[in-house]
């Protein structure tokens, strides 16, 4: 049985991952002991790695055309977050089997980003094993320009785009904690397994923003990551959270902020920027055609998280997704 799947492994490469992106800096791409790739003078080299396990970040029943837009998605979140340009990427997957109807399904999605981004695939890995895919990502940088989560300053604004926990109460309604109206399941169900990487904001905001990231694991956990690198304390006003219509028809008020502030998958842009910029952001983000929302600013004190409702303190238990909470 093993020997069958080693012996099927190439032709499935050769069928479906071996593609001509038509990149000039790809010197040498999937067929050889390592992609050779051409990376430009005064340049950085921007690279993320991501593995989804079935059963953890997806379901084993997930659509294939889904996963595998997914899968490439998120990874390609974490260069936007960083203002990079895509460039190329690697794919390693463990299946259980040899399933084509399944393996064809994912690389519709994956290729179908991958070329929307003009991503070539350039390398990676098959073996057999319970399903997992693991995705690392490469952009460029011209010098100097990388946007951080250290940076924030004292009196910049705290923004977002998007809205926020639309994945969350998808992945609520997908395991039956909760009914989203008929008419919102559609939009919640794309929003956990279609996300869209913001390549054109954090592009955009290179020279403005003092610091970002990109909200994998929920806006709390996330921005205390850009308080803790910048050493600086954030006032959230909760009244402005960017809520969808799907979100305020669906639960109350305190679990649309709970859901805003502790779900993940939103894999919108969280980001800092000074006052002084502020004209310049929205000039800048209009091109973009993303909505973005303030929702704080940052202030002084000690590193932290504090929330304000209509001005005044208001305590709720705040936690990021962590994958080794409550393990022994």
């Amino acid at each position: 049985m093993l020997a069958s799947f080693f012996m099927n492994e190439f032709d499935i490469i050769k069928q479906y991952f071996t593609t001509d992106s038509g990149r000039k800096d790809v010197v040498m791409g999937p067929g050889d002991d390592c992609a050779l790739l051409q990376v430009p003078p005064q340049t950085l080299l921007a690279v993320s790695t991501d593995t989804l396990v079935s059963g953890v970040h997806f379901f084993a029943d997930m659509d294939p055309v889904a996963l595998g837009h997914k899968a490439l998605a998120v990874n390609l979140s974490d260069l936007a977050a960083m203002g990079a340009d895509p460039r190329w990427v690697s794919l390693a997957l463990t299946l259980p089997r040899v399933d084509e109807a399944w393996i064809k399904g994912f690389c519709a999605g994956f290729f179908e980003l991958a070329e929307y981004y003009n991503v070539a695939l350039v390398g990676g890995d098959m073996t057999r094993g319970p399903l997992s895919i693991t995705v690392s990502v490469k952009g460029t940088l011209p010098e100097g320009k990388g946007l951080r989560r250290s940076g924030a300053k004292v009196g910049d604004g705290i923004y977002v785009t998007g809205t926020l926990g639309d994945a969350a109460l998808g992945l609520k309604q997908a395991l039956g904690e909760l009914s989203v109206p008929e008419p919102y399941r559609e939009f919640v169900r794309n929003k956990l397994e279609h996300p869209h990487p913001r390549i054109l904001v954090g592009q955009a905001l290179r020279d403005i923003a003092s610091s970002a990231l990109d909200i994998s694991d929920g806006l709390a956990g996330d921005l205390n990551h850009i308080l803790a690198a910048s050493g600086v304390r954030a006032q959230l006003d909760l009244e402005s959270l960017p809520l969808s219509e799907a979100m305020t028809a669906s639960v109350t008020q305190e679990q649309a902020w709970q859901l805003a502030l502790n779900g993940g998958d939103d894999y919108e842009l969280c980001f800092t920027v000074p006052g002084v910029h502020r004209g310049q952001l929205e000039t800048a983000l209009s091109h973009c055609g993303v909505k973005f929302t303030q929702i704080g600013r940052i202030g002084f004190g000690e590193p932290g998280l504090e929330l304000l409702n209509n001005g005044k303190p208001y305590s709720m238990p705040l936690h990021g997704w962590d994958h080794f909470r409550g393990a022994s």
